[in-house]
């Protein structure tokens, strides 16, 4: 049977907004919005994000899949429990995967492409010197993509794409102390990539992704995160 143009594109566009809706709540999440014992309400989510209800549910489904959320029998869905040795563990995954394609940038990297660093670099310092979290969003997710793009390792990236949709990207800008770590770590990363030092880039992207989860783990316990629980 063959399926209409229309019709494909009319369900290729749902399923790209029912992906956008799971990354939005694996960031409510991951950044301490809504914890396990709080149910998620649909309803709630999709005035939120201004779109029907219907791939809000088709999203929770694909996140109970990922053991992300769980459905309780006739109440809804929840936040599954969460500890801080899951969330060090998703840290360190992603660190494992980015200095690695960090390692292999720097082999590889040219001058015009250390010049796009740098200048995304200024951005980053820039937005985080005017508290402009959608700035300091936009220059780090454009200063990581540089590097994993040079790095020419396409599996690779791949991969950490799978752990990095469970980093609170949205969110991080709140995160005391991030931002600031953010420039601080990049000028490290920075220099090694310079230097075309392969094992210096990879210590420092590695270093530089754990910080990012510990202040991530100090944050959610400030929050009470793991109040009452083994955590």
């Amino acid at each position: 049977m063959t399926v209409p143009i229309s019709g494909g594109r009319a369900l290729g566009r749902r399923r790209q907004l029912s992906d956008e809706v799971a990354a939005y709540v694996r960031e409510l999440i991951m950044s301490g919005q809504v914890r396990h014992g709080e149910f998620l309400r649909l309803e709630r989510i999709a005035d939120d994000l201004g779109i029907s209800v219907t791939p809000v549910r088709e999203a929770l489904l694909s996140l109970r899949g990922e053991g992300f959320v769980t459905l309780e029998p006739r109440r809804g869905f929840m936040p599954a429990p969460l500890s801080r040795q899951d969330v060090q563990d998703l840290f360190e995954a992603q660190a494992y995967f980015a200095g690695e394609l960090a390692s292999r940038a720097a082999e590889k990297i040219t001058r015009d492409e250390l010049e796009a660093l740098d200048q995304t670099q200024r951005l980053l310092e820039q937005a985080s010197k005017a508290a402009d979290a959608e700035g300091i969003e936009r220059a780090n997710h454009q200063f990581h993509r540089v590097i994993n793009l040079c790095a020419d390792s396409p599996k690779t990236a791949w991969l950490l794409q799978l752990v990095v949709r469970y980093a609170p990207r949205r969110f991080y800008s709140s995160i005391q102390g991030w931002s600031q770590a953010s420039v601080d770590d990049h000028q490290l990363i920075l220099a090694a990539l310079r230097a075309e030092d392969a094992e210096a880039a990879r210590g420092a992207m590695r270093a530089h992704i754990r910080h990012a989860g510990t202040l991530l783990v100090v944050h959610l316990e400030a929050q009470g995160f793991w109040a009452g629980q083994a955590g």
